[in-house]
């Protein structure tokens, strides 16, 4: 694991976008020359979807998605969680969402899409399945977000999904979102995570097909408790199909771990920055993880 994780460190790429001046594009967004910020304003006109439907200012997630950029980043604000997208790399670089308890049931939306506000240049170019024994991999999962129908909708925008390793998304991935599936029902959760791109082109399968290479590996952490309550969890985990659940407790490391690694600021209390538990939470007898 140590030399695994040498290994991210020195793979970690610099996070570089660069910003579109002039007016509105086609989305109807533009950087305010004044502040740098990248935003979208709502457009008067129908706008045509990535698959040729138009899209409309009433539908859920169109209406609900707010664009910004800051530190050479678009932020993604979308109803129930924010994922911060690297346009160079047309793929996100770090997520975030509250788990609040379970009231919901929405089912989970069978199609995944392109977000219609985000500009073309930064995000992948198709929405179709990867193959080569990847999965189109959730970073935030719709799971977590089924109290409401246009927030697990939003969950299959491709600006929240990447090439994951069938095992590694069915498996130790799998398995993080189950911990966070029990332990909300017992707190409120925060949960913060994101992607170690690295540098290996022989598994870049993607770059033609969808114009998005392969991450190394996820990082995850999981805040819960407040003041001298407060507890957390990370892991970083492999893009590889070593990656089982059984596995999971080998991707364990501290906050400050993740700190150094990613050049993050967690928002966690200095004790619990520095604490690895020797295993991973474990899932609470009768939890529902549906």
């Amino acid at each position: 694991m140590q030399k695994y994780l040498l290994t991210i460190i020195l793979c970690v790429s610099s996070i570089i976008a660069q910003a579109h001046p002039g007016g509105t594009n086609a989305a109807g967004c533009h950087t305010n020359k004044k502040t740098g910020d990248y935003h979208c304003h709502q457009p008067e006109k129908q706008a045509a979807s990535p698959s040729g439907s138009k899209t409309t200012g009433t539908d859920p997630l169109y209406r609900q998605t707010g664009l910004i950029r800051a530190d050479n980043l678009l932020k993604l604000d979308y109803e129930g969680f924010t994922v911060w997208l690297d346009c160079k790399k047309r793929g996100a670089v770090k997520f975030r969402y509250n788990a609040q308890h379970d009231t919901g049931s929405a089912k989970r939306y069978d199609k995944f899409f392109l977000d219609p506000n985000v500009p073309a240049e930064c995000q992948q170019t198709t929405s179709k399945a990867y193959g080569h024994d990847y999965d189109r991999g959730h970073l935030v999962p719709a799971n977590h977000l089924d109290a409401s129908a246009s927030a697990i909708k939003a969950t299959n925008t491709m600006t929240n999904i990447l090439p994951q390793s069938a095992n590694m998304n069915r498996g130790a991935w799998l398995l993080t979102e189950e911990i966070i599936e029990c332990y909300r029902d017992i707190d409120e959760l925060l949960v913060i995570g994101g992607v170690i791109w690295g540098n290996n082109p022989s598994d870049d399968y993607f770059v033609q097909s969808h114009g998005v290479k392969t991450p190394a590996a996820f990082w995850k952490i999981i805040i819960r408790g407040t003041g001298q309550d407060e507890r957390a969890i990370a892991w970083i985990v492999p893009n590889s199909r070593d990656a089982t659940k059984k596995n999971l407790d080998r991707y364990l490391v501290s906050v400050d771990e993740i700190e150094r690694v990613t050049g993050e600021k967690i928002p966690v209390a200095d004790y619990a920055k520095h604490d690895k538990p020797s295993q991973s939470w474990l899932i609470p007898r009768g939890c529902n993880k549906g």
